[in-house]
């Protein structure tokens, strides 16, 4: 294998909502080509899980075809986080878990007994599988005679890594997203690990930026990749989306990766303001540092708020703010800022446009997104990475509502060229179109009202 870097990066990018595998041009820092499909739960089994055969047959078929037309000269791994799979040499021994599906809510009383403390992990308690150590726990209490034959506990990217190489690893960026099962203040797995008897079910923890091994014999054959093909240990989507920007100096600065999820992260900032209460929580950046984050399911949300998508107008705006439409939280019960109330509109949002149910849905994202920043910690600048950063409504909103400077990504997904990054040759990213700040008379007092109605309810 050669010690230079790869140029073709193709990223396995594996969304709650969507797979996708992107090739990267290392040199250039662009995309090249992304091929896509629905990642789907399946229903039947022993529980609703990952379709796991089908992202493989994608992934392998997605390889194939990105070789051939373009070539492949390394391969990395992301993926979203409070997933894991629990291994043996012959494969899967049970299959792996969605983390919506609310069997672990069984074992909620008993988890409790041996859940270590916020302070420990500072990890919030989760609905249904979103804490992976109730996951595991409900699992081994559930299926004990299956639990008894697992010898690996892998997290997602780590699992794919392991089907590409057929080598075993751990990795602190998705040990240390409201798992309960890591200590970022100690950099090492939490007592849980330990009071569970589950250490020496995880592999030795390596890098997100180091080289895992090649791909397998037969992963080449069937894809037509060269034997040598390096592939990296992977990291949890969330972080990907901070890794174009640890080389950033100007520390505190906040960066906002939306998808599924809308995640709220502060480099730099302080642990102190967290609140478990309200789903705000450290993660662990690729060099194994805390990160205070805040986070709801904004891409979620606004899929349920807005049927049909329309690029507001000003008119659209104005009457928004003019009447005082607002989305008050939550329409996903059970995470977010204001997890604990149920969402609903002002007025019958059928009765507005579709132009004016975008823009009071943006509005809406851009307030609840900012009460994350207020949890996490509001760095001297915000960068807007994936989907809305396209949302300038969103972008100009977000400014006003927090008066540091905002940068829009003009990356179509920060979590790939993240992920590509690990192979290094990075350097600090640049920070994007600067957006300016939202001018509405009356959106302040709009803003007020609607910060006023929601934390009454919370």
């Amino acid at each position: 294998m050669s010690n230079a870097l790869p140029r073709h990066i193709a990223v396995i990018d594996i969304g709650k909502t969507n797979a996708k595998v992107v090739l990267i041009d290392a040199e250039r820092g662009a995309q090249i080509e992304a091929l896509s499909r629905p990642n789907e739960v399946v229903r039947d089994g022993l529980y609703p899980h990952a379709d796991v055969e089908g992202l493989w047959d994608f992934i392998l078929n997605s390889l194939a075809a990105l070789q051939g037309a373009h070539r492949i000269d390394g391969i990395s791994i992301t993926t979203h986080g409070a997933t894991a799979a629990l291994v043996n040499e012959t494969g899967l021994v049970l299959p792996v878990l969605d983390y919506e599906h609310a069997g672990p809510e069984a074992s909620r009383p008993a988890y409790a007994q041996v859940r270590p403390g916020f302070a420990e992990t500072l990890s919030p308690p989760l609905p249904n599988g979103l804490n992976l150590g109730a996951q595991i726990f409900w699992q081994q209490a559930t299926f004990p005679a299956e639990f008894a034959a697992v010898t690996r506990i892998l997290a997602y990217p780590q699992y794919w890594a392991w089907r590409l190489t057929g080598i075993a690893a751990s990795e602190v960026t998705s040990l240390g997203c409201h798992t309960d099962l890591w200590s970022p203040e100690k950099n090492d797995f939490s007592s849980l690990v330990a009071r569970s008897g589950w250490r020496p079910l995880f592999p030795k923890i390596r890098p997100a930026a180091s080289v895992l091994g090649t791909v397998l014999p037969d992963v080449a054959a069937r894809t037509g990749l060269g034997a040598d093909i390096p592939v990296t240990c992977g990291i949890h989507d969330s972080n990907a989306s901070l890794v174009p920007h640890l080389a950033r100096k100007d520390t505190p600065f906040s960066v906002v990766s939306a998808g599924t999820w809308t995640i709220c992260m502060t480099v730099g900032g302080d642990t102190a303001g967290l609140d478990e209460a309200r789903d705000s929580l450290s993660n662990v950046d690729a060099h194994g540092r805390p990160v205070p984050t805040a986070r709801f399911m904004g891409g979620r949300e606004f899929d349920l708020l807005v049927p049909r998508i329309v690029e507001p107008s000003l008119d659209d705006i104005a009457a928004v703010i003019a009447a005082d439409v607002r989305a008050l939280p939550s329409f996903v019960p059970g995470v977010g800022p204001f997890g604990v109330t149920r969402g609903g509109w002002s007025v019958d949002p059928d009765g507005l446009s579709d132009g004016a149910r975008t823009a009071a849905a943006s509005l809406y994202l851009a307030l609840m997104t900012r009460e994350c920043l207020g949890l996490c910690g509001l760095g001297r600048m915000i960068i807007v990475e994936g989907p809305l950063a396209r949302n300038r409504l969103f972008c100009a909103a977000l400014g006003r509502l927090s008066g540091v400077p905002i940068h829009a990504s003009g990356d179509s997904t920060g979590t790939s060229m993240g992920a590509s990054l690990l192979f290094g040759g990075g350097s600090e990213a640049a920070l994007g179109e600067s957006i300016p700040p939202l001018e509405y008379a009356g959106f302040d007092d709009y803003a007020a009202k609607w910060r006023d109605r929601a934390r009454s309810q919370n």
